[in-house]
């Protein structure tokens, strides 16, 4: 099957409602993760180019913010149309740089882009912008300028689960999309930029996060920032903006626990949890990366553990057959063949999978699926994210112990719970410290608010309260 299709270079930004050559703005390649060749360039800007990205948006702010708001979903709506037109073109786009399988990055990449714009255009009417509290008129307003700063995981969809509901809030935007799978961003800027919205709005300044996406952060000309990254990253991030004491909405990463109860089906539960860890080859940072079992039923767990992994085959993105793409680049590779090396030396026992590169890919940046057993919480592979298709099944003695396991974490991204009564699931989900809970494998709702405990982040994204995040409170006393 073919993995490439024709990509162009971008040598220009997005600022002010124009395409812009910066100035003294090195090249950044951007590499096919299946076939290891750089398939295009684009620019890597300099805090010069924030500055005109900012001062662009600044000026556009008052007429944006007082836009009726049924013109802003007016205008969010026609995005979504646009980037509809061009889900071809996208789908194929995202599948190189990032390497998620053609069917999934269609339906989920570009999908829940799509859906962003206009899920964001309906949640407009869903905010309370006006309400009379005794003497007072409370009033929701714009934020203001957002630096919007984006991951490479799900590249179009955590951009657009920024920029539209800071639009629809009436905010403009600075966005820097991960440097690693960027093309994406521009198609979406051609989008912008073809429906007619205002010049400023939106602003698009790619480049590296210690140059980029640092000067967004520190920069006083914006009001917010808006981040979805590692832990790590989002520390640096919040130390900057405090600075100008900007707000600071971020999802970070997280160690997200799948807790299956004695009672569960574990014909379904077991297959559910291994897919829900390997989705996107196991980038994804609400993955359900740990799976606490009962210890009595551990062998019938291991034995369907390491049938369902072994049954994500690598390959060929472009192939159908393919149910496990590459990792996105040589040092995420690294990273995770290194989180296996340790989880071997740390005495965890391996099922399937290992360091070792999957037969007949030896080119590419893949991974073998892996699952390890006996994983106890102080291993380095059950505290650390890896973010790769690597499962730690953690074996647990009573219900007690499996919440005390599950919340043994800095993390509280996500999580599951399992068991043949949905009210016992229901009553275990309520004691896990994190931000959602899937029950008997529930299905990820776009539009329900998605977020953090502890190291995970703070704010919400998604639905309302996505758009809430980019709004300030005023009260009129009258």
């Amino acid at each position: 099957m073919a993995t490439t299709v024709g990509i162009a270079a971008r040598e220009k930004i997005f600022i002010g409602g124009e395409w812009v050559e910066p100035v003294g703005a090195d090249p950044l390649p951007v590499v096919n993760s299946t076939t290891e060749e750089t398939i295009a360039t684009i620019p890597g800007c300099t805090p010069a180019e924030v500055d005109l990205g900012v001062e662009a948006a600044r000026a556009a702010l008052e007429g944006w913010s007082q836009t009726p708001r049924a013109e802003r979903a007016e205008a969010l709506n026609a995005i979504a149309a646009g980037l509809g037109e061009r889900a071809e073109e996208l789908t194929a786009t995202i599948t190189q740089e990032l390497g998620m399988p053609v069917k999934l990055t269609q339906m989920i990449q570009v999908g829940l882009g799509i859906g962003d714009l206009a899920a964001a255009a309906k949640a407009i009417e869903e905010v309370a912008w006006e309400e009379e509290v005794g003497n007072s008129r409370v009033l929701r307003e714009a934020a203001g300028v957002v630096g919007a700063i984006t991951p490479w995981n799900y590249p179009l969809h955590q951009i657009t689960a920024k920029i539209a509901p800071a639009i629809a809030a009436g905010c403009t935007v600075v966005l820097k999309p991960s440097e690693v799978v960027p093309l994406n961003a521009f198609v979406l800027a051609e989008v912008i930029e073809s429906v007619g919205l205002p010049a400023g709005v939106f602003n698009l300044v790619t480049g590296i996060g210690p140059v980029v996406g640092e000067a967004i952060a520190a920069h006083p000309g914006v009001d917010m920032v808006s981040f979805t990254g590692s832990t790590r990253a989002g520390r640096r991030v919040s130390e900057l903006a405090a600075a100008t004491v900007k707000p600071v909405a971020m999802e970070l990463g997280g160690k997200s626990p799948n807790v299956i109860l004695g009672d569960a089906d574990l014909s379904r539960a077991v297959p559910d949890g291994v897919a829900k860890c390997f989705l996107n080859s196991g980038q994804t940072c609400s993955a359900l990366t740990r799976m606490l079992v009962p210890r009595e039923r551990l062998a019938e767990v291991e034995e369907l553990a390491a049938g369902a992994a072994e049954a994500f085959t690598p390959g060929d993105p472009f192939d159908p057959e393919t149910r496990l793409g590459p990792l996105v680049s040589a040092t995420q590779r690294e990273r995770v063949r290194g989180y296996i090396d340790k989880g071997e030396a740390e005495g965890a026992k391996l099922l399937t999978g290992g360091a070792a590169p999957p037969e007949g890919l030896e080119r590419g940046f893949f991974v073998r699926p892996t699952v390890f057993s006996e994983v106890t919480p102080e291993m380095t592979i059950a505290r650390e994210e890896i973010f790769g298709p690597v499962l730690a099944i953690q074996p647990y003695e009573d219900e007690a112990d499996a919440v005390r396991i599950a919340n043994a974490t800095e993390y509280g991204l996500a999580g599951g719970v399992w068991s043949a009564g949905q009210d016992r699931a229901i009553a275990v989900a309520r004691r896990l410290r994190t931000g959602q809970v899937e029950i008997n494998g529930g299905a990820f709702n776009p539009i329900a608010p998605f977020g953090g405990y502890g190291q995970s982040g703070h704010g919400r994204e998604n639905g309302r309260w996505g758009l809430e995040e980019f709004l300030l409170t005023k009260s009129l006393q009258l």
